[in-house]
């Protein structure tokens, strides 16, 4: 079993004619996606990677069935290409797209949430259900199913930590990227309370960073959680009052550092990782 998308999931993708678009598309049928369009205003009626393209997305829900978009749409144009594909009634979109205008990003989670949508990102990498279904653009080779449940802010961590827990033996139940920004569709409870639920899920790894307080929201779940966590802080070493990479890593009035996230996360019982690769060995104690 997974969360959120399985091997039935139907996807299409926004923006199926630009570099990005293609070569995710690609890559998504490459991995077993139900890739079943595309879309690109003015360009419907091409076929691109053996798929068709449509004009917009209601277009492609007549002659389709529709059950997730992922947007590889430029950051001034996601807000309109989200609203679209909510509109159409789909029921899970993953926004790829970095740098839209916060105001955006919290309409299209506004207007989501109206509407019943499940929205992955924005600044993500996507949602992986190993050996089901990837949308987004992790790399493939990573991802193999098995019993983990891992969700994460940070993309490239997590590849490193998924090819560490692959190397060593433990598959992925479902991989979720919650995005880099400040304003997001998902957040640490509302994944980890999916993963407490999915019988296949026998434990789960928290990849989170430094700023805000998603994790230590997260923690006050964790106490209540039957399944053991493991978690991975990143941003240790990171130097007072220099930006660093998302959006979303903000500390603000001394909240949101490393040490005030490792201390919530290991009194709510989480065994927490001081390096990416020790996350394997922690969850071998766990499962014991």
């Amino acid at each position: 079993m997974a969360i959120i998308i399985n091997e039935k999931t139907n996807v299409i993708v926004q923006g199926i004619t630009g570099n990005q678009g293609r070569f995710h598309a690609r890559q998504m049928i490459a991995y077993g996606t139900k890739v079943v369009g595309g879309v690109s205003p003015g360009k419907g009626g091409q076929e691109v990677e053996g798929v068709p393209v449509y004009d917009t997305v209601n277009a492609a829900c007549e002659e389709q069935q529709v059950d997730a978009s992922v947007l590889f749409i430029p950051a001034p144009f996601a807000k309109d290409a989200a609203f679209e594909a909510i509109t159409a009634g789909i029921k899970v979109l993953v926004i790829v797209t970095e740098h839209i205008p916060v105001h955006d990003e919290m309409e299209i989670v506004e207007f989501a949430r109206r509407k019943g949508t499940t929205v992955v990102g924005p600044n993500t990498f996507g949602i992986v259900s190993s050996g089901k279904c990837k949308i987004g653009i992790p790399p493939n080779q990573f991802f193999v199913e098995g019993p983990i449940g891992v969700v994460a802010r940070s993309g490239t961590l997590t590849y490193e930590i998924v090819g560490n827990l692959t190397a060593n033996g433990f598959g992925q139940s479902t991989v979720v990227g919650l995005g880099g920004d400040r304003v997001v569709g998902l957040s640490f409870v509302s994944v980890l309370e999916k993963f407490e639920k999915d019988p296949k899920t026998k434990a789960v790894v928290l990849v989170g960073e430094i700023g805000g307080n998603a994790e230590e929201e997260a923690s006050l779940y964790i106490k209540k959680m039957t399944k053991p966590v493991v978690a991975y802080i990143a941003g240790k070493s990171a130097p007072p009052g220099k930006r660093m990479g998302h959006a979303g890593a903000i500390i603000e009035r001394g909240k949101g550092t490393f040490n005030g996230k490792v201390e919530a996360l290991q009194a709510a019982g989480a065994k927490v990782a001081t390096l990416p690769f020790e996350v394997p060995d922690l969850l071998r104690q766990v499962l014991k």
